[in-house]
């Protein structure tokens, strides 16, 4: 009789043999067979199921691995060794309209891969508190007073020179970016105010500035620099590792290769404040036009830039998507529903000869009011009542007017121009009202699903109000949840939706959404995202020159053909548009 063998590279008590001989003499030879037969399965089973699970282990512990660099990158709470003389800092004032913030960035020295990005992050104190501070007014204030904006702005910067060491200011750059409340003042006092900075700035301080480093940036600026930040805190910046990672074909904007390239799948970014809604993502590939007009409209929208080291490199350059609708925002849009009611209703009494909504006991019936809620709109000293009915489909149907699409292909809010996107291989991130919509009274934030959203949307608008008034005393939403949240809930919630679903075509079973406050436990700002894109040039290693000495490390440069050794002077770059090309609109390229 034959034995069988089982044996593999595993400990000694995995060897095992098997004979049909040794099996009891009671056992006739057919139901031997049938027992070695099931012995020899199970073995083989259990062989492969083993292969499995170390597989599964090791590929886990890949993924965790990747995931704790990424963490450890942008939750990393320790002080910053200000002693180390390879970390570099840079420094960018975000001058908004109600205040201003200085964020102090920092970075260890370039490893020499032109490949690799800088590794920035969040400088720290040393009580490991993020090196942050605020003050107010905003800037534009300053608007008929600009002899006062160096003072005003003083207290940020010393600030900052109290934290990055003394020898490194001259190596440190620092950019003065505003942002909304400039942009609405006459160029005339806009260059009032730059021109104070940049005249008074360098005569206190010995930060690394020059005449491009204070400006007013463009909504799109503003919205490519937190498309950067995003990603750059996701690692979709860096090298494919792994086979399970998302990858998409890039046709690389101006490459002499018509061939596309494989690269990490970026994520796109959607955020919805009070007043304006943004969307920005990658277009990975080229673009066609349904008419002139269009391509038009698309230069001002799409952005190419690079953010690798040596333009000549086309690894790192991206074209990017980026639309800002004002009045679309969650607060400005219920103005402009309230606004329509009030005009309709009054309109409407007046031609019928009847008082719906002027006294309390004939109130507008208003379907995005949770139930039985009383409101009131007030406007040229009349008051319409309202009074709540909780209709979530309802409430969906009467905001889709305004949405202002148009029958026009490839257009989405107010028939603007917005490239194809390939739901089946994208991933998008949902901010400010996105995350406040679906977290903090529907506690569902995180991976967004339309059915579930839209279920617990309508179960919260027919809820009657003085239900939602005793879960919120008992503290069962969200703590910073307050009663507007409660009561506008409803309207947002529909808002919300058809901004996504109907503004932005998403289809209803979209999966790739994540509402979100907070990316790995931080807040991204787009400060981080404009010292990326704008020090992308600056410290890889230290460059010696014919006839010049060394220069100092964070004013070296790559080896740039377009950059004249003339560049570096008493380690300030003179020539600033070597170092740093500005994000140029890109002109579409029709496919």
């Amino acid at each position: 009789m034959g034995r069988i063998s089982i044996s593999c590279l595993f400990p000694a008590s995995w060897h095992f043999s098997i004979s049909p001989a040794g099996c009891p003499r009671i056992l006739n030879t057919h139901l031997r067979q049938i027992i070695v037969i099931s012995i020899l399965a199970a073995a083989v089973s259990l062989l492969y199921f083993s292969v499995v699970i170390i597989r599964n282990k090791y590929g886990r512990l890949s993924r965790d691995k990747k995931f704790q660099r990424y963490l450890a990158r942008v939750t990393d709470i320790e002080a910053t060794d200000t002693n180390n003389p390879n970390v570099n800092y840079g420094i960018v004032v975000d001058c908004g309209s109600s205040g201003s913030r200085i964020f102090v960035y920092c970075w260890p020295r370039h490893n020499g891969n032109p490949h690799d990005l800088l590794d920035i992050r969040q400088m720290r104190d040393k009580n490991r508190k993020p090196v942050v501070m605020k003050i107010k007014p905003g800037i534009s204030e300053f608007a008929t007073s600009p002899e006062k904006v160096s003072d005003y702005i003083s207290p940020l910067l010393n600030f900052a020179a109290e934290h990055v060491p003394r020898a490194k200011h001259k190596e440190t750059p620092l950019y003065i970016l505003c942002t909304a409340g400039m942009r609405i003042l006459p160029e005339s006092q806009q260059s009032a105010i730059l021109e104070d900075l940049l005249t008074d700035i360098p005569v206190h301080f010995d930060f690394l500035f020059s005449d491009s480093h204070a400006e007013v940036i463009s909504g799109k600026q503003e919205g490519v620099y937190a498309w950067i930040g995003i990603n750059f805190v996701l690692g979709r910046f860096e090298h494919i590792e792994d086979d399970d990672e998302a990858v998409v074909e890039v046709n690389i904007p101006g490459s002499e290769s018509s061939e596309a390239i494989l690269r990490k799948r970026t994520a796109g970014i959607l955020d919805m404040g009070g007043v304006s809604t943004q969307i920005a993502y990658e277009v990975p590939k080229t673009v066609s036009f349904a008419s002139s007009q269009q391509e038009e409209i698309a230069k001002n929208l799409l952005a190419e830039f690079n953010l690798g080291c040596d333009v000549h490199q086309t690894e790192h350059v991206y074209r990017v998507y980026v639309a800002t609708f004002l009045g679309f925002g969650g607060n400005a849009a219920r103005q402009r529903y309230e606004d329509r009611i009030f005009a309709n209703t009054i309109q409407k009494n007046r031609l019928l000869g009847k008082q719906t909504g002027l006294i309390p006991d004939t109130p507008y019936l208003d379907p995005c009011l949770p139930l039985d809620i009383k409101d009131e709109i007030q406007q040229n000293g009349q008051t319409l009542y309202l009074r709540g009915t909780g209709d979530f489909d309802l409430c969906r149907e009467t905001i889709q007017p305004f949405m202002n699409k148009t029958n026009e292909t490839q257009t989405s809010l107010n028939g603007v121009y917005q490239p194809p996107i390939h739901f089946q291989n994208s991933e998008f991130y949902g901010f400010s009202e996105f995350y406040y919509c679906t977290e903090d009274v529907l506690r569902m934030g995180g991976d967004y699903n339309a059915a579930t959203f839209t279920k617990a949307a309508k179960d919260y608008c027919a809820t009657k109000w003085s239900i939602l008034r005793e879960r919120f005393d008992r503290g069962l939403y969200a703590s910073h949840a307050d009663l507007h949240r409660l009561k506008y809930q409803c309207f947002k919630s529909a808002w919300m939706f058809e901004v996504f679903h109907r503004g932005f075509s998403f289809p209803v079973n979209y999966k790739n959404l994540k509402t979100a406050l907070q990316v790995y436990d931080k807040e991204v700002q787009w400060t981080l995202g404009a010292i990326l894109y704008r020090t992308r040039f600056l410290p890889l290693r230290s460059v010696r020159f014919p006839g010049k000495s060394e220069a100092p490390a964070a004013a070296a440069v790559c080896h740039l053909p377009s950059c004249s050794e003339g560049a570096l002077h008493l380690g300030r770059l003179v020539a600033e548009r070597c170092a740093f090309s500005p994000i140029r609109v890109h002109r579409p390229i029709v496919s």
